[in-house]
């Protein structure tokens, strides 16, 4: 009996991920009764379609194979009615991954992996509708750059080739901290962390309306919106969608938008600006989630100017990845990433932190 399920991470983007791919695989397995003793890796290796015994020995090196909730090695025999979980980063797609010099802001860098700062209009990955400019694409630049400018021939089969394998992703209008492994053991350790949600995110965002409280928790279910496809909902019922935990604090209030921060505990798709639209409270300037016009405020045509000159200096949703930490996949020590908030958010915040000072004054 085999219970197969792809399980998404991440804060996906459907601007660069009209395909609904999947980063990482979890497969639940219940061992049949009749099942003799077997090597837990020739075992998988039947059970899983496309995938290598190279592949399976390295998850179960990095404790990514749990027999009945105990991390097991290749070598264990298979028993019957053993219960076996297995998390893996899933095989690259067919799409041919173009070097491209663009320009990237690299916070940090080893042999393990690579922290960037992504700006606003950066696709992650190359897919349906977004082949090239994208972060992979400046990556493989980046990471290649000795083998390209020396001209080698067939560059990408040199020994020294290297490829950069994703881990997480964000929105494409979304700025901040992105992690990028350097190699596939980086990148299922530091996966692992994902998937269990002990890697530590938070962002910055500006959300309409006055909260209620100082903070607070959304715990509702994500999943796609059953009328429109292309965006996500929230759903009370726990049958529907995935389990998705956000929790929010306030920074600074300006009266009409709040300016907060918010903590993942899950990374769904789209869960911080669909979460903040279900508590009424959409990210200021989200085109997909109704914070593009005015929600709150006064009817004043010098308000409504003043809001539309926000929107033009920042036209994307308010929402910034501050802050990343993780266990580093071989120090084995927690480190911890931060961003400065981009221009485009320090701008508007300033300018209703200003409008805000005036009313106080005029009140």
């Amino acid at each position: 009996m085999e219970d197969k399920y792809s399980l998404n991470i991440t804060d996906d983007n459907f601007e660069e991920e009209s395909t609904s791919e999947e980063l990482y695989e979890n497969y639940k397995i219940i061992v049949d009764k009749g099942q003799s003793l077997l090597r837990i890796d020739k075992f998988l290796m039947v059970r899983i379609e496309n995938v290598s015994r190279n592949k399976i020995q390295k998850a179960a090196d990095n404790n990514c194979i749990k027999v009945n909730g105990k991390a097991v090695k290749s070598n264990y025999r298979v028993k019957p009615l053993d219960v076996i979980q297995v998390f893996l980063t899933s095989e690259p797609k067919d799409i041919e991954i173009i070097a491209q010099n663009i320009p990237i802001d690299i916070v940090y860098e080893d042999d393990d992996l690579i922290i960037v700062n992504k700006p606003s209009g950066m696709v992650v990955h190359p897919a349906y509708g977004n082949y090239d400019g994208t972060l992979v694409n400046a990556l493989e630049y980046h990471l290649n750059k000795n083998l390209i400018e020396n001209n080698v021939a067939n560059y990408k089969e040199h020994k020294d080739h290297k490829q950069a394998l994703l881990v997480h992703r964000i929105d494409k209008n979304t700025t901040g901290l992105l992690v990028v492994a350097k190699n596939e053991r980086a990148q299922t350790l530091l996966a692992e962390q994902f998937f269990y949600h002990t890697i530590d995110r938070m962002y910055t965002a500006l959300v309409w309306g006055d909260l209620a409280e100082e903070t607070g928790t959304i715990d509702k279910n994500v999943a796609r919106d059953s009328k429109d496809r292309k965006i996500m909902a929230t759903y009370d019922d726990e049958t529907i969608g995935k389990h998705a935990v956000t929790h929010w604090k306030v920074l600074e209030r300006f009266g009409y938008i709040t300016l907060i921060q918010c903590k993942l505990e899950t990374g769904r798709t789209h869960q911080i600006r669909v979460h903040m639209k279900s508590i009424g409270h959409p990210l200021f300037n989200d085109d997909t989630y109704g914070g593009d016009r005015i929600l709150k405020g006064t009817t004043f045509t010098k308000y409504k100017q003043f809001v539309t000159n926000c929107f033009d200096i920042l036209p994307r949703q308010a929402l910034h990845a501050t802050t990343l930490g993780f266990i580093h996949p071989t120090t084995n020590e927690k480190v911890f990433f931060s961003s400065a908030l981009p221009e485009d958010m320090t701008e508007v915040i300033e300018k209703w932190r200003s409008y805000s000072s005036f009313n106080k004054q005029e009140k």
